[in-house]
């Protein structure tokens, strides 16, 4: 079993590396690839970072992408030319109708319609809902969520999470500042991964907007969910808003369903779900370094008996990335999807 890491040298990639050896895959070596920059460096415990050329990507059972969209685009099919099934966890093949997109725990069956030889992740935001969302519809059968985010810095990858480490003694120097004169504080920073300073402050805009003025990241919640949950014509509201939070991603979420809800029995549905904890208050912090997703606030809606606010948090870098890579790759092997499975 050989295994390939591209992006090894970024945040979500050693999370990669890390989980793999958290688990105990069984690979008789992972060779890590990173961009020119890096290749030819030596990573500890394996070896040199090799470069993507068409000479380096043969011969592989796995190939675990974390490089961003562009790079996905360039080699995972090189790489399923010679011999790899390729987990992405970019959006470069989210919407191909070849590439299914799989949660371990939702659609792990989807996972055998990999006609490409490739497997999509689905966005770190769209992850974290779809385990209590997939529970419920299964009970009462969901038809219009609206999706409300509070994303981490952690997000945007290691540089957002730089970028709040470096704003947070800068602009928090004058609690008068940020009490009186809001403005001067925000100026005391100049944002480059985020469009506004996100130290002490909420940044609702993530992504490039588009289609009637909702941004990339917000649809993909809406084309994402759809795909994954086998609802194509689910209604979707979303909203996407940066907070200044290391690494846990929270969405509030209003699920509207076929039937009307009963809360203690949504409360044992959710619980009985693997992998999702229900709790009475959930935290992105407490999140942070955990593989479960926390939910939580569980109220049925005031106006609607068919209707359910939850709020759901997760750790946006392992089951939101990481981990869900691994699990995908874990299930190829289990399903007989690699060379050497």
């Amino acid at each position: 079993m050989k295994v390939a890491v591209v992006g090894a040298t970024g945040a979500v990639g050693q999370l990669i590396l890390k989980t793999l050896e958290r688990r105990g895959f069984k690979a008789d070596e992972i060779v890590p690839f990173a961009s020119e920059r890096s290749a030819g460096k030596d990573m500890p415990g394996y070896g040199t970072i090799q470069p993507l050329t068409d000479e380096t990507v043969q011969g592989y059972d796995l190939a675990l992408f974390s490089a961003g969209g562009s790079t996905s685009k360039a080699w995972a099919e090189k790489f399923v030319a010679g011999g790899a099934t390729v987990v992405d966890n970019s959006s470069a093949w989210r919407k191909d109708p070849d590439v299914p997109l799989v949660v371990s725990e939702v659609n792990p069956d989807a996972i055998n319609d990999a006609r490409k030889g490739i497997v999509a992740n689905p966005n770190c935001t769209t992850m974290v809902i779809m385990l209590p969302a997939k529970a419920l519809h299964d009970r009462y059968g969901m038809t219009h969520m609206v999706a409300t985010s509070y994303q981490a810095a952690g997000g945007a990858g290691q540089s957002g999470i730089d970028e709040l480490a470096a704003q947070i003694p800068v602009v928090g120097a004058s609690v008068d500042a940020l009490v009186n004169d809001g403005a001067a504080a925000a100026a005391t920073v100049t944002p480059s991964t985020f469009v506004k300073t996100l130290a002490f402050n909420v940044v609702p805009m993530l992504g490039t907007v588009g289609e009637m003025g909702y941004t990339d990241e917000e649809l993909k919640m809406r084309d994402e969910s759809r795909k994954i949950l086998g609802i194509d014509d689910l209604k979707v509201a979303p909203t996407c808003v940066r907070v200044p939070v290391m690494v846990g991603h929270a969405i509030e979420v209003r699920a509207t369903f076929e039937q009307e809800v009963d809360v203690a029995e949504a409360r044992e549905v959710l619980a009985a779900f693997p992998n999702l904890i229900v709790e009475d208050v959930p935290t992105p912090l407490e999140a942070a370094g955990r593989d479960e997703t926390f939910v939580g606030r569980i109220r049925r809606d005031l106006e609607d008996p068919k209707s359910l606010n939850f709020f759901v948090v997760g750790d946006n870098l392992l089951k939101g990335a990481a981990l869900n890579t691994v699990q995908l790759a874990e299930l190829a092997v289990a399903r007989g999807l690699t060379t050497s499975a």
